[in-house]
């Protein structure tokens, strides 16, 4: 009996950053190689890919790469926490970049390119780059923004369980579909939290570096799992706990150093679709059951969430 193919939908890829056109710190290292890229995703099984939006811009880029790629690619629509100063730095003011994001949301979501609202959410880890009143203020902005479009949130959370519930909280009569928290390297207990008010949660190489980190994802319901990339970052590293459950894990195309780049070859250090099937197979090695159960539980939930071209949304 022939065995059915495993299919992903990496839900979390940044496939409008410049390395996936051969360009590193503003320098072309090698050919624009996306299309390659997308590609060898299929060829993987990874069937559906969301790109995410991390600002105005580069959400224009995931939209406009999502129709290039119709029917595989989709994109969010947002602005990342640590990039909430440019609100206020935007040509126009802070209310002009809302009517511009609304519109562009509006408008990607009307023609099926835009299936959720994000990358947004609250970094306290990073506060650097924008600060927590700045972060908080637009948040809710976009919090509002999602509301009225009616699109589940593709949510950033990282040490800010508290400040984070609290704005959704009051929201989630509203958000049908709740949405997921991406890229998850929270404690039990706000995986445990999220969850009970309806969130999915994202796992991807760096949910899985260390044994405290692979102990949540063991706890994940198996009914609230997605999984990604996060491509170009969040690869598995030999570093991490999780290469132990690879050595006997799925063979994924070479990888060489990208002065060395050759045509059908990935770059090292450069995380691509086409690697998901490995954080499928430790998810799965973790929870102790089989690979096949982790991707259908995956690909249903990311369905049911964001439609990926299937008519769900």
């Amino acid at each position: 009996m022939a065995t059915v193919p495993l299919k992903y939908a990496d839900i979390g890829i940044n496939l409008g950053d410049p390395v996936f056109r051969g360009i590193y710190h503003g320098k072309q290292s090698h050919e624009d190689d996306l299309e390659d890229v997308i590609q060898r995703a299929l060829d993987a099984g990874c069937v559906k890919m969301m790109i995410t939006g991390s600002n105005l811009i580069e959400s224009e880029h995931a939209v406009n790469i999502s129709k290039q790629y119709p029917g595989t690619c989709y994109a969010t629509v947002g602005v990342h926490p640590c990039s909430t100063q440019d609100f206020d730095n935007y040509k126009g003011g802070s209310e002009k970049f809302v009517q511009d994001l609304r519109q562009l949301a509006l408008d990607a979501k009307a023609s099926g390119n835009a299936v959720a609202f994000g990358e947004i959410g609250l970094d306290w880890d990073r506060l650097f780059l924008s600060p927590k009143e700045t972060q908080l203020k637009y948040f809710e902005a976009q919090l509002d923004l999602a509301v009225e479009i009616q699109l589940p949130l593709f949510l950033h959370m990282r040490n800010c369980n508290d400040e984070f519930t609290a704005l959704i909280k009051p929201r989630l009569d509203r958000l049908p579909k709740r949405g997921l928290v991406h890229s998850f390297t929270g404690s039990a207990d706000d995986m445990k939290s999220l969850v009970e008010l309806g969130f999915d949660i994202g796992v991807n190489g760096c949910s899985l570096k260390t044994e405290e980190n692979l102990a949540v994802v063991k706890d994940i319901p198996l009914e609230r799992l997605q999984i990604e990339t996060d491509g170009p970052w969040c690869e598995i590293r030999p570093s991490h706990a999780s290469s132990q459950y690879l050595k006997d894990g799925p063979t994924i195309p070479k990888a060489v150093k990208k002065e060395k780049w050759q045509r059908g070859l990935m770059v090292k250090g450069r995380n691509e679709p086409a690697t998901i099937p490995l954080v499928a197979h430790v998810v799965a090695k973790v929870k102790g059951i089989s690979v096949e159960e982790v991707c259908e539980a995956a690909w249903k939930n990311s369905i049911f969430m964001f439609g990926l071209g299937t008519g769900t949304n």
